[in-house]
């Protein structure tokens, strides 16, 4: 919000003009298209329905990528685009698709290029080229890539490992392995035995996954090559990782001088847990693994300590076992943290007994440790620990509760955002919360509730909150201290989600309202309908029956008379 005012001022904002169809295509379902151009484009994207205009604010480079994904977008509604190739096109990848293969790779109403579009921060379609050479025409069409660096490369592999899997062979049959000499970015292939494939894929693709998340290397198999793309380090990082599993084949494996990298941690197991912590056919590692991009792995079982120059051989067994932890540094202390939590359930003390609180001074990263008893940990574990999470999210903080001690990482700002969240939502126990810097804060989002809204809001037992806490990663209560004003806090250290939290407050204050509304007129029809029946059915009923009754005591005053002229008659008669 403040680079577009930013932007505005300095005139840096492009309108076009545009046909609703196009508003609606640009848009796209449920605004996904918009986000995209956005995301991928680094441009501000306004678009104005009701005059059908779009405005674009960022820098010269970001509008113009902007506006060219624009167009694009535009000229797939109504037939292929065709893109004019330049000199200056540092945003665009081309890859070559066979024919055969289109299919496949767009996916039932492309499905398949909009998820890895979604994966990798890129705007992918097929299109035709002015300018530069055709390749094989009729054999092959070009799908063009637009991103950045990093994104278009994994998504370019990623096209490569469909295409691949549709016509084998295409790119893999004169593979070998090979290294960019490019030390900046580049890739290295290596190619992989038929055997091997299966143990560096993994179930669903998992131990690809960690590998990549851990080197933060791109990793993609093209049938059985192994392409690693990348800067130099992450390269070989992920060469190394890839070693360190298929030598897991072959027996335990022990990581030479790991203290002097900068990449590892060690965090010894009592043997007595390492079943608890590496789970049945090593789901618990694995599921550690993929929630905080590491590689895990003990060392050798029989503790070599093999560091050490002047001493070989086996070093005396403490009852505990090493397990390395490779990754960056922020993953490798959540996965730690992780198991330290693991072995403390099943061996309370191990890590805690003497943990006192303390508060780090460190502006970079650091840990911060806030002991609490059963009842407040209780509270602020939450259901299947939902509330930790939340305030993990909310601060970008790490956030793991290990016994009853709360380790708290993160830069000196996101600590302080998680220990001030923590204090708060402790404090809720005991009743309503008064924030006094609310204004001074950049983390917090106001949203003005109605009264008679709130309970709706909130929820039974605060689901509904919860709900759009959960879906927006923020941490939300209503303030207390106010007298009758009643307004929602949103706290988030990203500005987007607490917007997405706003959305949707204000999505269910309105849902509420417009019950209300509904309500209310249901009610007035129902009495003008009452009105109208009771007084005119009333009258009408009421002078029908007053007629009626009129009308039978006349014939019954008739009858009578009748009977009594034709006695006197009869009686005369017979005196006569």
């Amino acid at each position: 919000r403040q680079r577009a005012v930013m932007a505005a001022r300095n005139g840096e904002v492009d309108k076009l003009k545009i046909s609703n169809d196009d508003a609606a295509f640009i848009l796209g379902k449920n605004g996904k298209t918009k986000e995209k151009i956005a995301r991928v484009s680094g441009a501000d994207i306004d678009l104005y329905e009701h005059s059908s205009e779009l405005e674009i604010r960022g820098t010269d480079a970001e509008r113009r990528r902007a506006k060219r994904y624009v167009e694009c977008v535009m000229a797939q509604r109504v037939g292929p685009v065709t893109i004019e190739a330049g000199d200056g096109d540092d945003d665009l990848t081309c890859i070559q698709v066979p024919t055969e293969a289109v299919g496949f790779v767009t996916g039932a109403q492309g499905v398949f290029l909009r998820q890895v579009e979604e994966e990798w921060g890129t705007l992918m379609f097929f299109a035709d080229f002015r300018g530069r050479d055709s390749g094989r025409q009729g054999e092959t069409e070009k799908l063009a890539i637009f991103g950045p660096r990093r994104g278009r490369r994994g998504a370019e592999l990623k096209v490569m490992c469909a295409v691949e899997t549709k016509m084998p062979g295409f790119f893999s049959k004169h593979a070998e392995d090979w290294e960019d000499p490019n030390d900046d970015w580049g890739t290295k292939t290596l190619v992989l035995e038929p055997n091997e494939l299966s143990y560096a894929l993994g179930k669903k693709g998992m131990t690809r996954r960690k590998l990549a998340a851990s080197s933060q290397c791109i990793v993609e198999y093209v049938g059985f090559t192994v392409h690693l793309s990348g800067t130099y380090k992450e390269r070989k990082k992920a060469e190394q990782y890839l070693g360190w599993l298929f030598a897991q084949l072959k027996g335990p494996v022990y990581v030479d001088h790991w203290q002097e990298r900068d990449d590892c941690t060690m965090l010894e197991v009592p043997k007595e847990c390492i079943g608890y912590v590496t789970g049945a056919r090593r789901a618990t590692l694995g599921k550690i693994e993929e929630e905080w991009g590491t590689l895990m792995f003990f060392m050798s079982t029989n503790m070599r300590d093999r560091d050490s120059d002047s001493q070989r051989g086996r070093k005396d067994f403490d009852g505990s076992e090493q397990l390395a932890i490779f990754g960056g540094a922020r993953g490798r202390r959540g996965a730690e943290l992780k198991i330290m939590s693991a072995v403390e359930t099943k061996m309370p003390g191990k890590f805690t007994r003497d943990i006192r609180k303390f508060t780090s001074d460190e502006d970079g990263f650091a840990s911060d440790t806030y002991p609490m008893d059963e009842s407040e940990l209780a509270y602020a574990l939450g259901k299947d620990g939902a509330t930790r999470r939340k305030l993990a999210n909310a601060s970008g903080c790490i956030m793991e509760y290990v016994g009853q001690v709360a380790f708290i990482c993160g830069t000196y700002d996101e600590r302080q955002r998680a220990r001030t969240y923590l204090k708060w939502l402790l404090k809720q126990r005991h009743g309503s919360v008064f924030v006094d810097d609310v204004k001074s804060r950049d983390d917090v989002t106001i949203v003005r509730v109605p009264s008679d809204c709130i309970g709706y809001v909130t929820g039974n037992r605060g689901s509904s909150l919860r709900n759009v806490e959960e879906q927006s990663g923020t941490f939300c209560f209503v303030e207390g201290g106010r007298g009758e004003t009643e307004q929602m806090l949103i706290f988030c250290h990203s500005a987007r989600s607490r917007d997405v939290a706003e959305r949707l407050i204000n999505d269910l204050v309105d849902e509420k309202l417009r019950d209300e509304r509904d309500y209310d007129r249901r009610d007035s029809r129902r009495d003008d309908d009452y009105d109208r029946r009771g007084n005119d059915d009333y009258d009408r009923r009421g002078d029908d029956d007053y007629d009626r009754r009129d009308r039978r005591r006349d014939d019954d005053y008739d009858r009578r008379d009748r009977r009594k002229d034709d006695d006197y008659d009869r009686r005369d008669r017979r005196r006569d």
